[in-house]
């Protein structure tokens, strides 16, 4: 198979191919979430090892949590008792996790995103709905516990990542206490807050290809715009199953590549 760097020059047809799958992730992932299954499996299918794919997802997924926070914080649907120490802790995290993800032998990262990949979807694909909101904890046990979710789930966002913001809000509704509007908001800016934390790692070590990166960044900024404006809740249970879809393909593609 052709790759975006067949021949060592980078192949427009298939980046051509991938912008619009990176579209689709940054669209999903402003709706229904979970974006990132699609964006980080795409570019280990055309191409990307190991910690580039991440980098170079990091990177091009980084606008989406900016233009979603900016939303949230415009509106104020945000808990700052809660956020605030969960973005500190979600950056510490992440670095931490970005930086054990360089060590991750190309091979054996594939063979995690085949094993990964499914077991995240499918947690992706439980709705956030059910899960009920707890009593909101006193001052100290909300830093701590905000701390926790923040560390533990940045560190798996700099690792691997997808489905990151779903933990993020399902840890402030379920740990934290607060409501899911609030959990929502606080889980896209500490989710900024990891993907920051990952890229500088990624960036300085060299792991993120500009050449791929900035193009598939328009596309995810053009996808979160439509998506966040489009708003269709009522059709979520078309998005999840289109989602899971396309991930399925990929990593059928993805495995046979492997083996």
């Amino acid at each position: 198979m052709e790759t975006l760097f067949s021949a060592g020059s980078l192949n427009l047809n298939i980046l051509f191919a991938l912008c619009p799958l990176i579209f689709l992730a940054g669209f999903i992932d402003s709706i229904a979430g979970g974006g990132g299954l699609i964006s980080l499996v795409s570019y280990s299918v055309f191409g990307l090892p190991g910690a580039y794919a991440l980098g170079t997802n990091k990177f091009s997924s980084i606008s989406g949590s900016v233009v979603a926070s900016a939303n949230y914080i415009r509106t104020g649907n945000y808990h700052l008792k809660s956020l605030v120490p969960a973005f500190l802790a979600a950056l510490a995290g992440s670095t931490i996790g970005s930086r054990c993800a360089l060590l991750i032998d190309e091979k054996v990262f594939s063979i995690i995103l085949l094993a990964a990949t499914p077991v995240i979807g499918t947690l992706v694909m439980i709705q956030k709905e059910h899960m009920e909101k707890q009593a909101e904890r006193g001052t100290v046990a909300t830093i701590i516990l905000s701390a926790a979710v923040g560390l533990l789930i940045g560190f798996y966002d700099g690792f691997y990542g997808p489905g990151a913001g779903t933990f993020y809000q399902l840890g402030f509704i379920m740990l934290v206490g607060i409501s899911a509007r609030k959990a929502c908001g606080n889980a896209r800016m500490v989710n900024l807050a990891s993907n920051l934390g990952a890229l500088v790692t990624f960036m300085m070590e060299k792991r993120v290809v500009y050449l791929v990166a900035v193009p598939c960044a328009v596309f995810s900024i053009l996808g979160n715009f439509i998506g966040s404006k489009l708003a269709i809740r009522k059709d979520i249970k078309i998005i999840k199953p289109m989602m899971m879809t396309v991930v399925g393909l990929l990593l059928v593609k993805l495995s046979t590549d492997l083996f």
